[in-house]
Parts: C-alpha cells; sequence; structure tokens
C-alpha cells in the first residue's frame, strides 16, 4: 500500500469496474523481486522511498512472490483485457484508487521490463468490445461529485495523477471487458466478463517512465470511492470487506473479498478520515516489558496512527520508538557486534536459531488488539548466517523527513488480516497461511472453502507468493 499522494494527487477522474453477476474472479499476482535472489537491499528501500513519495499503498489478489526483504517489494498480477482478449501485468495495490494501464501512442511508456514479462499497450482500435468514455456520461460527474468543468459533450473523460516522487500518468478513460476466472464452489471456477472503466495511460513522466522494473499499469484497491473495492461495492456485488494472509514460511497466501467466516478476527477501529488503513497504537512490548516511549509519538506530524500497509515491505517507526526498540533487541546478545548494510541495514553474523536468542515483539492496539511480531519475522537472512534486522527509521527513509509509523509485510506475514469497511475496522489473527478460509456468499448463504495459492507461470518463471481474492461470491483469486 503505498502511502497516499500528500497534496500531490490530482485525480480528475476515477476507475468503475461492474461485474455482471455475482460471481468468484481469479487473478495470478507474482511479486516485482520474486526468484531474483540474492540481497536486493537498496532496491527494498528505494521502492519503499517512492512508495511513501507518492502516498500510494500496494493490493495484492492471488499472490506470486514472497515477502522476504531479500526478495520482495511490490506485486503484480495479470489481467485479461479486451476483444481478442490480451493479457496486461499491473501492479496490485491494496491503497491506491485508480485503475491504468499505459496505451497506444504513449510518451514515454516504457518498452521493456527486467522483470521476466511481455510489456503489453493497450489498443483502444483493436479491441471490439472497447469504447471510449465521455466526461458528459453518468460515472464521470458521480466519481468527481460534480459536473467536469471542462466537459465538452462527446470529450474523452481525462485523468492525470502526480505522485510526490515528481513521476505522474496522465490520459483518458475508456471502457471494456476484463476477464476473470469465477469460483463457483469450493475451489472449483468458471469463466466471467466484466465491463470495466479504466484509465488509459497516453503520457508518463519521472520513475513510471524509466523503471526497469516496469509493468504494464497500476490497480488500486483503497479506501476512496474509486478504488477496487468501493466499485464493486456500488455494483452491489460485494460489501467492503477482505482480506490477506501472507505466507512468510512458504511464500503464496490468500486475499479474500467478502465476509470471512471462518477463521474468527477481532478487531480494532479505522482512524476516521484517514486515506489509508490507520489504526491507534497503545504501545509496544519487548519480551513482554513495555517500551518506555509516549503514545502520542504515534500520531506525529499529519499522520495520526499507525498505517497497516501490506504494499509495503519493512516497518517504519519514529526515531525515539526506533531506537528505544533497536536497543532492546540486542539485550541477550551483548557482545555480538553489527555492521551496517547498504547504509541502513543493521546486520549481524549469528549460526542459531534466531528464535532462541532475540526477543519477541508485540505491538498493542485499541480494543485490547495485540500483534505479535517474532524474531524470524523481523530478521531476514541476506547471506550465510548473516542477518538483518527490519525495523526502519521512518523519519530517515520518507522523503521529506516527516515521521510516520508504517507496519509493513514484515509484520503482516502469517497472519490473517481483514479489512472491514462496512464497520470501519482492520484486524488479523496467527494463521497459516498455507491452509484455507472460509467466505460466506451472501447472496446464497453458502460458505466457499478458499485455499491458498503459491503458482508461477511459463512467462514469469520464479514466483512463490499468491493472493487470492474472493468477491463475495467474487473470488479473486491471483497467480503468476
Amino acid at each position: 500500500m503505498d502511502l497516499r499522494r500528500k497534496g500531490c494527487l490530482i485525480l480528475l477522474l476515477v476507475l468503475v469496474l461492474v461485474v455482471k453477476g455475482d460471481n468468484n474472479v481469479v487473478f495470478n499476482v507474482k511479486h516485482k523481486y520474486g526468484g531474483r535472489g540474492g540481497s536486493v537491499l537498496n532496491e527494498l528501500k528505494a521502492h519503499d522511498s517512492r512508495r511513501h513519495g507518492r502516498m500510494l499503498a500496494a493490493v495484492d489478489f492471488q499472490l506470486g512472490g514472497n515477502g522476504q526483504p531479500t526478495d520482495a517489494a511490490l506485486y503484480y498480477t495479470k489481467l485479461t483485457i479486451g476483444t481478442p482478449p490480451k493479457d496486461y501485468h499491473v501492479q496490485v495495490d491494496t491503497g491506491s484508487d485508480i485503475l491504468w494501464v499505459n496505451c497506444a501512442s504513449c510518451r514515454r511508456c516504457p518498452s521493456k521490463s527486467s522483470l521476466g514479462i511481455d510489456l503489453t499497450l493497450y489498443d483502444l482500435k483493436a479491441s471490439a468490445s472497447g469504447k471510449t468514455v465521455s466526461c458528459d456520461q453518468d460515472f464521470c460527474t458521480d466519481m468527481f461529485n460534480a459536473p467536469y468543468s471542462d466537459c465538452r459533450v462527446g470529450a474523452p473523460c481525462e485523468y492525470q495523477v502526480t505522485y510526490g516522487d515528481g513521476s505522474s500518468t496522465s490520459g483518458y478513460f475508456v471502457k471494456d471487458y476484463i476477464h476473470f476466472d469465477q469460483v463457483s464452489g469450493n475451489l472449483k471456477t468458471t469463466s466471467m466478463n466484466g465491463s470495466i472503466a479504466f484509465g488509459c495511460s497516453s503520457s508518463q513522466s519521472g520513475e513510471l517512465g524509466s523503471s526497469t522494473q516496469a509493468v504494464d499499469g497500476i490497480i488500486g484497491f483503497g479506501q476512496a470511492n474509486s478504488s477496487l473495492i468501493s466499485q464493486l461495492a456500488v455494483s452491489g456485488k460485494v460489501k467492503k470487506v477482505f482480506a490477506h494472509c501472507l505466507d512468510g514460511n512458504n511464500g503464496g497466501g490468500i486475499f479474500a473479498i467478502g465476509q470471512v467466516v471462518q477463521p474468527k478476527v477481532k478487531s480494532t477501529p479505522l482512524v476516521p478520515n484517514e486515506p489509508h488503513y490507520n489504526v491507534v497504537m497503545k504501545g509496544i512490548e519487548v519480551n513482554g516489558k513495555a517500551l518506555d516511549i509516549p503514545t502520542t509519538i504515534f500520531d506525529a506530524g499529519s499522520n495520526r496512527g499507525t498505517i497497516i500497509d501490506s504494499g509495503t515491505t519493512l516497518a517504519y517507526l519514529p526515531n525515539k520508538v526506533y531506537n528505544a526498540l533497536m536497543s532492546k533487541l540486542m539485550v541477550k546478545q551483548p557482545d555480538l557486534p553489527t555492521h551496517l548494510v547498504e547504509g541502513s541495514f543493521h546486520c549481524f553474523y549469528y549460526s542459531r536459531k534466531v528464535d532462541d536468542g532475540f526477543p519477541v515483539v508485540t505491538f498493542q492496539f485499541a480494543n485490547s488488539l495485540s500483534l505479535t511480531v517474532y524474531p524470524h519475522d523481523y530478521l531476514f537472512q541476506v547471506s550465510d548466517n548473516e542477518w538483518c534486522i527490519g525495523w526502519q527509521d521512518s523519519g530517515m527513509q520518507t522523503k521529506d523527513g516527516k515521521e510516520i509509523t508504517l507496519l509493513g509485510d514484515l509484520v503482516l506475514s502469517n497472519k490473517l488480516v481483514l479489512y472491514d469497511l462496512e464497520n470501519q475496522s482492520i484486524g488479523w489473527t496467527e494463521y497459516n497461511c498455507s491452509s484455507s478460509i472460509k467466505v460466506r456468499d451472501e447472496t446464497s448463504g453458502k460458505d466457499y472453502t478458499i485455499g491458498a495459492h503459491n503458482i508461477s507461470s511459463a512467462s514469469t518463471c520464479n514466483s512463490r507468493m499468491v493472493f487470492a481474492f474472493f468477491v463475495l461470491i467474487i473470488s479473486i483469486l491471483c497467480n503468476l
């Protein structure tokens, strides 16, 4: 979940997604750095930094890749669009609010990617089912909550997004079929189509146009009216509830849209009027002992509360919290020397079991909800017996130096995390993400089993993480 743009985002119009019928859909998602091996710490930090600068947040459908810092950063899924259908790889983000893909004749759109995927430009003229969306159509004004001031009848409905790192995309909205694999029962799928209005990017600048780890676009899944889940909810196909489970042990996982009936999850309220998934943190414990820090420190700057972000890999804490935590982590190892890797990762050599030599960290939230992070979660191996600590000083990471509290995949792995936007709450429970969950189809009242995935494809040979999206009765499972 990229942290959303801080005043830099100009969204002239947004996504409308209409899915026919109450169905289950399957996507396949691969991690950006999946299977590359070795240390990618510098790229990892650069990725998280760009996300924080762009003020967006990252979703994932069925995941490919994994959440390890040496092998992780950004997830993408494959969408099939148009008639005849063509494949497009788009970054999946649980907190951004618009779906767009690179289009034919785009200026500065990337033409090559080092991710092992073929980039494809969407050509409206080449799709028999594609059509432009004009600014005078209802959803244009409905989504914008006002008449399009520069609208001339029949003129295209335009959008522009400018990110905090200086990159941007602009273009116009089109409508076309997107092809899904719907879940029709327990682990069963059939084919279905959905009619979608999405951004057709005609111009890009900055990182979006020059990154070697390029994809064909971005699909957002945030809270705003323009997000995927919001549009599905408006269409009456789903409630605004989804969950993910990232398997930090074996790779893969589950991403489910709809009411999760198993396992049960305890929740804490979302901070109101925030663009991200923010919650109130009450304190931090190390091996059961509370850190001596003021709780008001988690509301530093303009960001209220702690951001839960499955699209960021590491975990970021305000400077005073970071220093207090780091001083407690090495209590059992007073003579163990540490060294810096790539400027900001504190690392050390250790040949024994890390869970026996380092403390458990527990975050306490409002409504008595806790989140436990084990040493094997916050420590990651970069070479033989060389381990690095995943906690980061947020003031050293954000572009403007402002402190935030953000918990990414480092602490969210091996937990089922449930986002209930209907009741404005979020919760989690420790869970075996290699197993399955049950989601209720509210139309029939039946409960369907959604299993974990750990898939790969010929075009993206190395992938370990899968997110399964079950949409109410729509279940979106993603493979690579």
